[in-house]
């Protein structure tokens, strides 16, 4: 593969093209896009035209840059999670129904929980996750829950970093935490009243797969009523149908049953 002359390839640069994106401003100029990259200007706009020549990046009206849809249609052709994410959409679906607010499915990625889906409602309480978007572990009800089942060194590593609470009622110290992934192993659920919104409750479960591994956390987010635990039945029976889908063979996931059949 092509390398520059300072040793790093030419794809590695593409790659910090790319990630310089985020959900929060998914398009840039090229100037930003070099400052975020960490590339010379001129780079940074070589690499936006070969990437856009490839629909990888395609440029908007206004002159600025944004990720192409052959970029989303590799990632969806190609992503591990497709599975998972059909698997669980007929029960986010049925849960939703019943909820009327947010019900989201997270996967762990680094110190991050990642959303894969998310489904919302007109009249919904505030919530700042959206698909394809992250949040810190600490953060999330999502979070906490994968925290709670993650590698030893990976809780370690959450919990040695200073936290970073987003209201008073987050985790602002290490003991806290760490009694909250307790009480998540010992109760399977989270519920963090008021930790990304005052107005918002995070209600989530594990997901488990056919062998007992988490691969995921369903969660809702609600109003701040009081009434979240109330929830959590319905989460876990719902987090067991989409372990029960995972289970059967590739190509055989059905539609569960839906309410009144």
């Amino acid at each position: 593969m092509a390398r520059t002359p300072t040793g790093e390839s030419v794809l590695a640069r593409a790659v910090r093209v790319l990630d310089a994106f985020t959900a929060d401003e998914p398009s840039l100029t090229v100037g930003e896009v070099a400052r975020r990259s960490g590339l010379h200007v001129a780079t940074a706009s070589r690499l936006v035209t070969e990437l856009a020549a490839h629909g990888l990046l395609e440029r908007t009206a206004d002159r600025r840059v944004r990720v192409g849809v052959r970029l989303w249609e590799l990632g969806a052709r190609a992503s591990p999670t497709l599975d998972l994410r059909e698997a669980a959409m007929p029960f986010l679906e049925d849960v939703h129904a019943v909820v009327g607010h947010h019900v989201q499915l997270g996967v762990l990625d680094g110190a991050d929980v990642l959303f894969l889906e998310r489904l919302t409602a007109r009249d919904a309480v505030v919530n700042f996750s959206r698909i394809a978007g992250r949040l810190p572990l600490p953060t999330s009800s999502s979070g906490v829950v994968l925290l709670a089942h993650a590698p030893h060194e990976l809780q370690e590593q959450v919990l040695a970093a200073p936290l970073r609470p987003v209201t008073p009622a987050g985790f602002g110290s290490p003991a806290r935490l760490r009694a909250a992934l307790a009480e998540v192993r010992r109760s399977s659920a989270a519920v963090l009243d008021g930790h990304q919104h005052p107005a918002a409750t995070g209600v989530a479960v594990p997901v488990r797969d056919s062998e007992g591994r988490v691969v995921a956390s369903l969660s809702v987010i609600v109003p701040n009523d009081g009434r979240g635990t109330a929830l959590v039945p319905l989460l876990l029976a719902t987090a067991l149908g989409i372990t029960r889908v995972l289970g059967r063979p590739a190509g055989s996931l059905p539609t569960p049953p839906r309410r009144g059949d």
